[in-house]
């Protein structure tokens, strides 16, 4: 097992146990990192559960450029607090807690004076592979026994809900709870949430939840029975262009959390007018958009990027109030490599959770 050392900044450092990627053909193996001690401010996490999130997929072989080895993935990080600093108020010893996407921010900006620490305008610090202004090196993510975190990025989680499946909330959640709440999706309006998968599966979640019509659009008929299991009140064949065709004009909301290239437009048109087709999903190539369809009927399209701190807290009281948590298949730490390549596949439903007590 490879130990990786750190050149700090007079900050004392402790041996954390971990899986990484150290190049991006490489599977995924065991090495030692190390994690700061807690200074005053900062909380320090035994690990419990981690999701594993197609980014993780993506940032181990590179695919979006700019990884940097060893990469320790994850950022769906569920644990207990082992220890926390002099300064720490909100936590103590053995709290149920979570972190996401993020560890850091400039805290100063505008955006991050308003919650919204993801669009730091200087650039929030992320859980993994990321310039770490504590340490001068990178950040790991949560493919480890142990993390260390400001206290403005824990998150409070309750010990009602499962720990496996809350772990996926921290990005999958998120992601599609903030766009969601930020168009004020509610009772009385119809939405649409495009394939079914680790996002899209929470999307039709939170949207039943919040009492919206619930219609859900997939290309596979196999997925009718469990979409209306996790709270659709339809289901729509998008490749049926009568189906499609029976619903224009009619959706106050849609919410595309699709990955591979398809046709917007054919969204575009089932928007009343004022309605919004808001990505949350990432194709690699650009996608046309005719002007028309956003001219009609005075159409919105929009993006939306994981969530602030005070809108991910948010989300978890929700969901401890509605018992609402990500459907999960728990894996061992030594099987990550497999269950990315069925990532690839699509052969999940609806989200890896490793037990961090196998690594």
């Amino acid at each position: 097992m490879r130990r990786v050392l750190i050149q700090f900044r007079g900050t004392t450092m402790f041996d954390s146990a971990a899986y990484a990627a150290e190049a991006a053909d490489k599977q995924l193996g065991p090495i030692t990192i190390q994690r700061r001690d807690p200074t005053p401010n900062d909380v320090q996490i035994d690990i419990m559960f981690c999701g594993v999130c197609h980014s993780d997929l993506h940032m181990a072989r590179n695919e979006w450029g700019g990884t940097v080895y060893p990469v320790v993935p994850g950022h769906e990080i569920l644990g207990r607090v082992a220890k926390v600093g002099a300064n720490v108020t909100r936590f103590k010893q053995g709290d149920l807690v979570g972190v996401g996407c993020m560890v850091d921010s400039c805290r100063t900006c505008e955006n991050c004076k308003e919650g919204l620490e993801q669009y730091c305008d200087v650039g929030s610090t992320l859980t993994y592979s990321s310039p770490d202004k504590h340490t001068g090196g990178w950040t790991y993510g949560g493919y480890s026994k142990s993390v260390t975190v400001d206290q403005h990025f824990v998150l409070s989680v309750s010990e009602k809900l499962n720990p496996a499946a809350v772990a996926p909330l921290l990005c999958a959640g998120i992601t599609t709870w903030s766009p969601l709440r930020h168009w004020k999706v509610g009772p009385g309006q119809k939405v649409g949430i495009v394939g079914l998968g680790g996002l899209g599966h929470m999307g039709v979640k939170f949207a039943h939840a919040l009492g919206a019509k619930v219609v859900l659009f997939t290309t596979s008929k196999s997925k009718i029975e469990d979409a209306k299991r996790l709270g659709a009140d339809e289901v729509v064949i998008s490749t049926d262009r009568a189906q499609m065709k029976a619903h224009k004009n009619t959706f106050n909301f849609i919410l595309d959390c699709v990955s591979a290239e398809h046709d917007l437009n054919a969204y575009l048109a089932l928007l009343k007018r004022d309605g919004t087709l808001c990505l949350v999903g990432a194709p690699e190539n650009p996608m046309a958009v005719s002007a028309f369809g956003l001219l009609g009927g005075r159409h919105s399209l929009s993006g939306s990027g994981i969530g602030g701190i005070p809108e991910t807290q948010e989300m978890l009281d929700f969901c401890a109030e509605h018992n609402i948590t990500a459907d999960v298949e728990v894996i061992a730490m030594k099987d990550i490599n497999a269950a990315y390549e069925r990532m690839l596949k699509s052969d999940v439903k609806y989200r890896f959770s490793i037990d961090m007590a196998t690594l």
